[in-house]
């Protein structure tokens, strides 16, 4: 492994793969409410929530626009930082229950001085390959990865 105080950082754009994993849920969902027996009121609620909770993730999750979406993090001698375009670099503390997998990243972390706990997903095709495994390297091995933003 390099040296601790070596910075890593990585941008990632929007994932095609996540895209169509959540198109292909959204319509299995809007299918299952269309054949369920339920009063119409009902079906046309919870296809008014589905279609919502879509219009309202893929702009900010999915698609990366807007200027609160995370788009590259890094890791340097302070710990861990994510960049969004509205505040800049931010101080994060990891979760331990992230995820590294050689297909998806799912990264769990908190913003210094936040209680909320976040999620963000780093499919294999946002990232370069050598990017996207390194970061799945780093994340699972680095010193103090837990640890609280300085």
């Amino acid at each position: 492994m390099s040296s601790p105080s070596e910075a890593f950082e990585c941008r990632w754009q929007p994932s095609r793969l996540l895209l169509a994993f959540y198109a292909l849920i959204l319509l299995l969902a809007l299918l299952s409410l269309w054949l369920v027996d339920i009063a119409p009121w009902a079906r046309g609620v919870g296809m008014a929530c589905c279609l919502g909770h879509a219009a309202w993730v893929v702009p900010r999750q999915l698609l990366l626009r807007g200027p609160h979406c995370h788009s590259a993090l890094r890791h340097v001698a302070e710990g861990w930082q994510l960049y969004s375009d509205a505040a800049g670099w931010q101080p994060i503390q990891l979760r331990p229950d992230s995820l590294a997998l050689p297909l998806i990243i799912v990264l769990r972390f908190r913003l210094a001085g936040q209680r909320r706990v976040r999620t963000l997903c780093i499919a294999r095709d946002s990232l370069p390959a050598d990017a996207h495994r390194r970061l799945r390297v780093r994340l699972k091995f680095s010193r103090r990865r837990w640890a609280a933003p300085i």
